[in-house]
């Protein structure tokens, strides 16, 4: 409870700071400048033109659907390459080289990249979640199944367990919370790296919102989608933390 106080304290400072700066009628007598920084009001008053004018919930559903795709393509290549790694060690001698540089690769590079290999489309889009987010994925599921202590393996051999049973039987249920854990993390950051690509070549989504506020106004569009981000952004995890605590009743929310 003291933690969700504290949470809502520093919100209200936020917002308290905010107002301050922007109180005042006329410009000249603003802290800044309202082109700068819009008072609080005036960003939630733009809310129905960017609802009615800029088709906001056609763009809210066009960055999730981007999103979820891709990363359930991630999901789905990275999860079992990285359980993989984590069990045997050559392959994870065999991936280290390309997870490394996966991880470390500039998300800025990308956008070029995987312009020239599939366009400038949708397919695009989706695509750059999936490499941006697979690298990680299999890092943190092989990180997962690593953290396994060697007491429930070596417990599963003296009672005759196969290589592949102990992988299937008892290093996969294991990992798997560990797993659903560092999923849900990661798909907070995919959910912002999606703004990246759809600020080029997008006809629709919230980093397409920004650009064209930014270029066209109303500036205080550019505040307010930041503002339903991170509200959409919050809400997805408490999707997830929902779903969390029903298939992990034994583990406490991380």
């Amino acid at each position: 409870m003291l933690g969700y106080a504290l949470g809502v304290s520093c919100i209200v400072l936020i917002v308290g700071a905010w107002f301050l700066l922007t109180l005042g009628e006329e410009a000249e007598s603003r802290i800044i400048s309202p082109t700068i920084l819009q008072s609080p009001w005036e960003v939630v008053a733009s809310l129905p033109s960017l609802i009615i004018e800029r088709k906001l919930l056609e763009s809210i559903g066009a960055t999730l659907w981007r999103v979820i795709l891709g990363f359930s393509l991630a999901v789905l290549i990275g999860v079992p390459l990285g359980m993989a790694a984590g069990t045997w060690r050559s392959a994870r001698a065999f991936l280290a080289p390309v997870v490394l540089y996966g991880r470390n690769m500039p998300l800025a590079a990308l956008i070029p990249l995987t312009v020239l290999w599939f366009g400038i489309g949708e397919f695009q889009k989706v695509m750059f979640i999936f490499i941006a987010c697979v690298p990680f994925i299999t890092a943190d599921a092989a990180s997962a199944v690593m953290g396994i202590h060697d007491r429930y393996v070596e417990t599963a051999q003296t009672l005759g367990a196969s290589s592949r049973q102990i992988a299937f039987k008892v290093l996969a249920p294991l990992a798997l919370p560990d797993i659903f854990v560092g999923l849900r993390h990661l798909f907070g950051l995919a959910f912002g790296y999606i703004m990246l690509v759809e600020l080029f070549d997008a006809k629709a989504g919230l980093g397409y919102l920004i650009s064209v506020s930014q270029r066209l106004g109303p500036r205080a569009h550019i505040y307010l989608i930041l503002i339903i981000i991170g509200i959409l952004a919050y809400g997805i995890d408490r999707l997830l933390a929902f779903f969390q605590r029903g298939l992990f009743p034994y583990r406490s929310e991380e």
